[in-house]
């Protein structure tokens, strides 16, 4: 059992950590490290999550069933006890499977129909969760002879859960000053390398340059309820080259595409209503947005069962803007009033239509985008649209 001098001081590191700038696998990493030596655990799943829906993105594990990534998936999100969601805004957003279940886990149907095969003995899970949204969830596994966790060992990741949130937050927020500072050098050097051929020739025109990348059209994925992958559009494959691919032999099937997918079946099931969908950044400003829905009007494929429920279908586009400023605001915790000024701004309100669609006066108006540049780190509105959707400085598109 660890003293209260050595859990004060995991908490210290823990909070030194999070004030710094660390890239968001690096610091949950890092966090990882820290948190086993409080907390010894065998394997983990932490993916970080959309503020707004919870689904999750971006995953960071080491479990002993990768061959059983979709079932694993599909089961933690059906699955009531210890549920992130359930946890967000608790007071104290940790449990334990035992403690959950009451002792008996095979109330869970993610231990009674999987993890059991697997040796686990029990799972700590905790949400990281602030009034902006929530930023991910963690799961601490133990199997074998590890034994269950303790009353300490809940309190102590209790204590850190609300730094943890407020890190991940805060280094997503630092994602996109970095993204947007790589698409502004990038847009630079295309500008000049468009006047120059531009200079040179004698006739013709070229269209503006832009940071972003040509992003692939709009993808379709079908799955069956297993989260078997049954077919898919022709841009599927450029979209799942874009995203983070799963272990083996999941490798071609990104982990945002089931999550999202699960979330759907934990809709349907009454166990959470969320709505299915992720925004996910893929790099250099780019940000893709995946929604799961439930096809309609179709009959179960050949070989399929009668009566066997119509397919998910899992779409992947480029994110539009109002989904990119929805993020952004939770990101640089903007108030109401702040995202919704973002908003017009974007639309290429001036300062006294801005003044006129808020009900308030230019000066307050002015106010309000000083407070905006300087949680945002920018100074000026071209900056800002620039940094919340992913282009270099300059007017709107």
């Amino acid at each position: 059992m660890a003293t209260s001098w050595a859990l004060n001081r995991s908490q210290e590191r823990i909070r030194k950590l999070c004030d710094g700038a660390l890239e968001d696998h690096d610091l949950r990493r890092l966090a990882l490290e820290e948190l086993g030596r409080t907390v010894p655990f065998s394997s983990f799943a932490w993916p970080l999550a959309d503020p707004e829906s919870a689904v999750g993105i971006s995953p960071m594990a080491r479990i002993p069933c990768p061959e059983e990534l979709p079932a694993l998936i599909r089961l933690k999100y059906l699955t009531p006890q210890g549920r992130w969601t359930a946890l967000m805004g608790q007071s104290r957003p940790v449990v334990s499977l035992l403690a959950a279940t009451g002792g008996e886990p095979a109330r869970s149907l993610l231990w009674d129909r999987l993890l059991r095969r697997f040796g686990v003995t029990d799972i700590l899970s905790t949400v990281f969760a602030d009034k902006y949204g929530c930023w991910g969830w963690l799961d601490l596994w133990r199997g074998g002879g590890e034994g269950g966790f303790t009353d300490q060992e809940t309190a102590y990741l209790a204590s850190v859960a609300p730094v943890l949130a407020t890190g991940l937050r805060r280094s997503r927020a630092a994602q996109c000053r970095r993204e947007a500072a790589t698409s502004a050098t990038t847009t630079t050097t295309s500008a000049t390398t468009t006047t120059t051929s531009a200079t040179a020739a004698t006739a013709g025109s070229t269209a503006p340059p832009s940071g972003r990348r040509r992003l692939p059209q709009q993808a379709v994925l079908t799955l069956d309820e297993s989260m078997a992958v049954v077919g898919q559009t022709a841009s599927a494959g450029e979209w799942l080259g874009l995203l983070q691919p799963g272990p083996r032999p999941f490798q071609g099937v990104p982990a945002e595409v089931l999550n999202v997918a699960a979330q759907l079946a934990a809709g349907e099931a009454g166990v959470d209503s969320h709505p299915a969908l992720s925004r996910v950044p893929l790099g250099s400003g780019d940000w893709a947005l995946l929604r799961a829905t439930r096809m309609e009007g179709t009959t179960a494929p050949e070989g399929g069962r009668p009566g066997a429920a119509p397919p998910l279908a899992v779409t992947i586009q480029d994110c539009p803007a109002v989904d990119r400023l929805e993020v952004f605001a939770r990101c640089f915790a903007l108030t109401r009033q702040q995202h919704r000024l973002l908003g017009l701004a974007a639309g290429g309100l001036s300062t006294a239509e801005l003044a006129a669609a808020m009900l308030i006066s230019p000066y307050t108006v002015q106010d309000q985008f000083k407070a905006v540049f300087a949680a945002c780190g920018v100074r000026s509105r071209s900056a800002l649209l620039g940094l919340a959707l992913g282009t270099a400085p300059g007017p709107p598109r």
